[in-house]
C-alpha cells in the first residue's frame, strides 16, 4: 500500500515533553517552525529553517504563519447527552439532576436522537479544538452506538461508556446490576480499540449504583485492564454526606471505589474537590487520574479544587467541561477558569501549565502519552491552530506580548472558540473557521 503524501505546516509550534512545573525544559518552542504529517502520524516537528530541507519534492506545504499549532485539546470528562442543558438553572448539583440530568437523558433510548445529538456534540468539539474526549453516555446501550458510531465515522480518538445506575434515579433510567454489566462487557467487545475508539467502564456515582452493581463494575475493570474506568466522586458537601450514609464501612468516598477495585492506570476521577490527603495518597499509589471541572464547580457552587495539595502527592492531573453541569466546550475557556480556581485557593497556574493539563498531562493521565497529547514522531496526528488574532481585544493584547508566556495566557483567560482557526484529528481537517 503507498503511503500519502507528506504534509507540512508552518506556524509558531508549541507542545510539551513534560510538565513545566517540574521541569523547566518542558515546552518546545519552534517560533517559526514546521510540523510534517504523514498517513494520520506525525513525522516530526522542528524549526522550519531546517526542517524545509527533509521534505519530499510532492510535499504539502500549508501555510499558518502568524498563528500557532498545539496538540489538540483533550476533555476528560464530558457528557454528551446534556449537550442541550448546558446554562440549566438549579440551586445545587442534586437538584439539578432531578430537574433536568434525568429528564434530557430520557429521551436517549431513541437512537436516532442520539445520532442527532452525537453529531452536534462531535461538532461543536471540532470547534472548539478538543480533539478527544472522555464522554459518558446514558443507561442505554443505544447511546453508546450512536456516539461511537459517529465517532468512527470521523476517524476521532475519543473514549466514551454506557453510564450504570440501578438505584437512586428515576424507574426510566434504571439498568440492574447484572443487565447493566453484561451490555458493559458486550460494548467492550465491540467498540474498545475498534480503531480509535476506547470504552470506559461508567459508574455514574457511587450513591446510584448499588454494592452489587459497583462489584460487578470492578471485576469487569480487573477483567479487562487496557479499558478506562470514569466515575465522579467528592464533587459536592451534600453527595459526599450521602454517600457516607450508603455505604458506612467505607473510610471516604474515594474508599468506596477502592474497595471494588476501581482505583487503577485509566481510571479518571471526575472533581475530586473533597478529597483527604489519605485520598490523594492513594490515587497516586494507583495511577488514577482526576478531571478537574473548574466551569461546572464554579456554576453549581460545589467547590474549589487545590492544585497544591494534589501537586504535592503527584497525582495526575487533567482539565475537563463537564458538560452539561460545565459552561463551554471551549477548553479555552476551561484553562482561564482553572486559572481563577487555583488563585481562590492561593496558587498559580502558569500558562504553560494549563496548556499542558489540556495536552500532553490529559494524554499521561489517560496512559495515552506517545499516541496523543504532544508531537511525538509517530504520535497520532491531532493538532489545532489557534489565531492570536481572532477576536480585536485578543489581537492587541497579543501584539503586545513579550514571551511565550504571556501569548498562550491571553489566549487561555481571553480566548475562546473563535480563537480556533483549525482542527485536525488523525491528520484530516475536520473543522475551519468559516
Amino acid at each position: 500500500m503507498m503511503s500519502a503524501p507528506v504534509t507540512a505546516y508552518r506556524a509558531s509550534i508549541v507542545h510539551f515533553r513534560a510538565d513545566p512545573a517540574l521541569d523547566p525544559q518542558a515546552c518546545v518552542w519552534h517560533e517559526d517552525g514546521l510540523l510534517t504529517v504523514q498517513d494520520g502520524r506525525i513525522l516530526a516537528a522542528g524549526d522550519y529553517a531546517a526542517c524545509k530541507q527533509q521534505l519530499p519534492a510532492d510535499a504539502v506545504l500549508l501555510d499558518y504563519r502568524g498563528k500557532l499549532i498545539v496538540p489538540g485539546f483533550i476533555d476528560t470528562h464530558v457528557h454528551y447527552p446534556q449537550t442541550d442543558i448546558i446554562a440549566s438553572p438549579a440551586p445545587g448539583l442534586l437538584p439539578w439532576l432531578e430537574s433536568y440530568t434525568f429528564p434530557t437523558e430520557r429521551r436517549f433510548a431513541d437512537p436516532q436522537h442520539g445520532a442527532e445529538v452525537a453529531r452536534f456534540f462531535l461538532d461543536q468539539l471540532m470547534a472548539a479544538g478538543t480533539t478527544t474526549a472522555m464522554v459518558y453516555c446514558t443507561v442505554h446501550r443505544e447511546s453508546v452506538q450512536a456516539f461511537f458510531e459517529e465517532s468512527a465515522a470521523r476517524n476521532l480518538r475519543m473514549v466514551a461508556g454506557k453510564v450504570l445506575m440501578d438505584r437512586n434515579c428515576p424507574e426510566f433510567l434504571r439498568d440492574t446490576a447484572e443487565s447493566g454489566a453484561r451490555d458493559t462487557e458486550d460494548l467492550i467487545r465491540q467498540w474498545h480499540k475498534n480503531g480509535r475508539q476506547l470504552y470506559a467502564i461508567t459508574p455514574r456515582f457511587a450513591p446510584t449504583s448499588s454494592p452489587a452493581q459497583l462489584q460487578l463494575a470492578g471485576e469487569l475493570a480487573q477483567r479487562y485492564p487496557d479499558t478506562y474506568l470514569q466515575t465522579h466522586v467528592a464533587e459536592n458537601c451534600d453527595e459526599v454526606a450521602w454517600a457516607g450514609q450508603l455505604f458506612p464501612e467505607a473510610r471516604s468516598y474515594l474508599d468506596i471505589y477502592d474497595r471494588y477495585h476501581m482505583l487503577r492506570p485509566r481510571a479518571m476521577y471526575g472533581h475530586c474537590l473533597w478529597l483527604d490527603d489519605r485520598d490523594r495518597q492513594r490515587m497516586a499509589e494507583a495511577g488514577a487520574a482526576v478531571a478537574v471541572c473548574p466551569t461546572s464547580n464554579f456554576f453549581l457552587g460545589s467547590g474549589l479544587f487545590d492544585f497544591a495539595r494534589f501537586d504535592a502527592e503527584r497525582v495526575l492531573l487533567s482539565l475537563a467541561t463537564d458538560i452539561g453541569g460545565g459552561t463551554s466546550l471551549s477548553m479555552l475557556q476551561t484553562m482561564g477558569a482553572a486559572y481563577k480556581m487555583a488563585r481562590l485557593k492561593g496558587c498559580h497556574l502558569s500558562a504553560l501549565r494549563l496548556f499542558y493539563l489540556a495536552t500532553l498531562g490529559a494524554a499521561r493521565a489517560m496512559q495515552l502519552q506517545g499516541t496523543i497529547g504532544n508531537f511525538e514522531a509517530g504520535a497520532e496526528a491531532d493538532f489545532i491552530v489557534l489565531d492570536p488574532q481572532a477576536t480585536a481585544l485578543l489581537a492587541r493584547r497579543t501584539a503586545d506580548s513579550a514571551s511565550l508566556e504571556e501569548l498562550l495566557f491571553a489566549l487561555a483567560l481571553l480566548g475562546d472558540d473563535r480563537a480556533v482557526a483549525a482542527t485536525y484529528a488523525g491528520g484530516v481537517l475536520q473543522y475551519a473557521t468559516p
